[in-house]
């Protein structure tokens, strides 16, 4: 039996199909355990070599005493059905096929800074000897290299007026004087951004240095042009999230495209990110293509044969969560339409077939994170059906020859793999990196139902349960983040709703009113009304999840939520107090004053609630949970990150003291080195543990 099982939902949702990647005996099995989650092998983003015969990727394991990890690169044969992995001799990161056949990455020299080292390969995958590209005074923290193998692209961060990536930058604007105080202009952009502190004037910079014969020759130029000269003052990669797919080149090498967001006094409050045109070897300024859109811009995609710029959009500034349409510019006349506007999904990723006939992207929908065609002369979306059964979460789609694609796909019930589809098709698995070890554990049941939810809309959400056990099951209530976010058929490293269930637990989600993968009316519903509707699809979800599956005791039943999900454990304290035995809440926010002075991306806050506190009091402390303190009384986890500066800890420390003083049940678990998210492996494993110590205290009391 599949350790991924699946029941017909509601509303004749179709079965979940076994795969290969799914497939596996049941025999002696256990239940899947925190150490279980963490140290996971986890499958990186695949490079493909330029004639689509070899995949690289990386896979990380993860130490189960120690938690050290480890990453090794796979070359892995694509026009030959079961060849075997290769692993290669790369003590690095970042690797990736270069236009010569070779493989670049980045790894330390003799001085312990990172650089770009370059690794040939055989025609039958046998690797050569490494040499050292790049010979530069500082660290790079990531590259690209031209299509036509004449030019590298290096980013790190660095202050805006360096003109060279070897400037000496020890002199920073820091307060005057002999202590090490950092000073702070009232006009100046971010003071913190997500888990650490801006140091004032340094942002990411991409320089541009020319390649001969497999080494870099010359002078980095920087691709944001002379400062003063009309070039942006931004971060490139984006902070905090922002990688490689904010540098594009274009198809001949002539230029690079990237994204930045202005670094000025108005950074906290905008989401506008622009998507510039660079040619730096030959000098001068770069040009904003996207300068009349006040709303983001992001992941320039080049076509193939260099007719036109592809790019995600949204359309409303300072709005975080719009729907991001795919546009199209046609290079040579500057003409730029929204090649997906009438189709109302949100799309995240974005690439071209080799030929440039198609567009290839991934939106979110219902639960599933599939594929779609775009074709680029009609605007024509059609999603592709590459999985039997449901798609669950399609990822990091690389189109090959011959309308071929290569993607991961992981579910709820086992992480990513490897898949190719011939033909638009079905895909079969290429890679087990994690299958064996998916398959030794227990199998889990995942269910999707749908019902009426606030205002008669429809709503779904998904059951997750361990399979074939008997006797009813206590329940846990799972929340999202977000809140413009899903709980969707996708696994995760951190809120995994397996390893919950492999506990002994129902666990419920719901993706309530303000949820993605529903068109963005469904999205936009949560604007204003953060307690509202979301908490009525909550009550209605978890009551349609109990008549629904029989097995779940209703009787014993905890919650719990991260970010806006732990806002909503705060917040059910105060509205729905006798309904749960236990809640946990991770980073959430507690008072809604106190929160929008201190967090650091204020576009947020501005946007959900109609401005700022000052502009909309009457609404923040409508839907604030300090105000409700009478209320509480269900007892509760608080766990918190020092580093974060999205939620700071002390809305946790808040939420903790109020508990107390109120005599409630407690326990406050700190991370003094972990952000909004629980990330280092032993500090994951902990969480875990004391969330299933709190869960089993009240749901399995005699379980000691």
């Amino acid at each position: 039996m599949s350790p991924f099982v699946s029941v017909a939902a509601l509303f004749a949702v179709p079965l979940h199909a076994q795969t290969p990647a799914d497939d596996a005996a049941t025999g002696g099995q256990r239940a899947m355990t925190a150490t279980d989650l963490v140290t996971m092998p986890r499958l990186g983003a695949p490079s493909v070599s330029r004639d689509g015969a070899w995949a690289l990727y990386p896979v990380t394991t993860t130490a189960d005493q120690t938690f050290k990890r480890t990453t090794r690169f796979y070359l892995h044969r694509l026009d030959r059905p079961g060849a075997a992995p290769m692993a290669l001799p790369i003590d690095g990161s970042s690797a990736v096929f270069g236009p010569d056949g070779a493989i670049y990455y980045l790894a330390a020299d003799a001085e312990d800074r990172a650089q770009v080292w370059r690794l040939p390969v055989g025609a039958d995958g046998t690797p050569g000897t490494a040499a050292q590209v790049t010979r530069l005074p500082r660290a790079i923290d990531g590259f690209s290299v031209s299509p036509n193998g004449k030019a590298l692209a290096i980013w790190a961060a660095l202050p805006r007026t360096c003109t060279d990536f070897g400037c000496d930058d020890s002199v920073r604007p820091y307060a005057p004087g002999p202590g090490n105080g950092r000073l702070y202009q009232g006009n100046e952009g971010l003071v913190r951004h997500w888990d650490a502190w801006e140091t004032p004037g340094t942002l990411n910079r991409v320089f541009v240095v020319p390649l001969a014969q497999g080494r870099a020759s010359g002078t980095p130029v920087p691709v944001d042009g002379p400062i003063g000269a009309g070039g942006p003052a931004g971060d490139t990669p984006t902070m905090p999230y922002g990688g490689g797919e904010d540098i594009a080149w274009a198809p001949d090498g002539s230029a690079l495209y990237f994204a930045a967001r202005q670094a000025d006094g108005q950074e906290p409050y905008s989401v506008n990110i622009d998507i510039w045109r660079a040619e730096p070897l030959r000098g001068g300024a770069p040009i904003n293509l996207t300068d009349a859109n006040e709303a983001l811009d992001t992941m320039p995609t080049p076509s193939p044969d260099g007719q036109y710029l592809a790019y995600l959009a949204m359309a409303r500034p300072g709005y975080e969560a719009d729907r991001q349409v795919i546009m199209l510019r046609d290079l040579k006349t500057g003409v730029t339409s929204a090649l997906t506007e009438g189709f109302d999904r949100s799309f995240s990723s974005l690439a071209w077939t080799p030929d440039s006939r198609w567009l290839v992207a991934t939106a979110q929908d219902v639960l599933d994170t599939p594929a779609f065609r775009i074709d680029p002369r009609s605007g024509t979306v059609d999603r592709l059906d590459l999985m039997a059964g449901d798609e669950a979460h399609i990822a990091n789609v690389v189109p090959l020859h011959g309308q071929r694609l290569l993607f991961s796909r992981d579910s709820i019930g086992a992480p990513a793999e490897l898949f190719i589809a011939n033909g638009w098709g079905q895909a079969k698995p290429l890679t087990m990196v994690a299958t064996r070890q998916i398959g030794a554990l227990a199998p889990v049941s995942v269910e999707r139902f749908s019902f009426k939810g606030a205002n008669g809309a429809t709503v779904w959400g998904q059951i997750t349960k361990p399979a074939d056990v008997g006797g009813r099951l206590p329940v846990i209530l799972y929340v999202h983040g977000g809140p413009q976010g899903s709980f969707n058929d996708a696994w995760s490293s951190r809120w995994n709703p397996r390893v919950v269930a492999s506990q002994g637990y129902a666990v419920v989600s719901v993706d309530f009113h303000g949820s993605t993968g529903y068109g963005q009316a469904f999205t936009d519903a949560i604007n204003r009304d953060w307690g509202g509707k979301p908490l009525e699809d909550l009550k209605l979800g978890l009551a349609a999840a109990l008549e629904r599956d029989r097995q779940i005791d209703g009787t014993r039943a905890c919650a719990m939520g991260a970010s806006y999900g732990g806002y909503m454990m705060n917040w059910i304290e105060g509205q729905w107090p006798d309904r749960f035995d236990c809640l946990v809440q991770h980073n959430g926010l507690f008072d809604m004053r106190a929160f929008y002075y201190s967090t650091e991306e204020l576009w947020f806050p501005r946007w959900d609630f109609g401005g700022g506190y000052a502009d909309q009091p009457a609404l923040y402390e409508k839907w604030n949970p300090i105000n409700h303190l009478s209320e509480w009384r269900t007892p509760m986890l608080v766990t918190i990150g020092e580093r974060d500066f999205r939620v700071p800890y002390t809305q946790g420390l808040a939420a903790f003291t109020a508990l107390k003083e109120k005599g409630i049940p407690s326990q406050l678990l700190v991370f003094p080195d972990e952000n909004h998210w629980v990330l280092q492996p032993a500090n994951s494993v902990q969480w875990h543990d004391t969330v299933f110590a709190w869960l089993d205290r009240w749901l399995k009391p005699g379980d000691e």
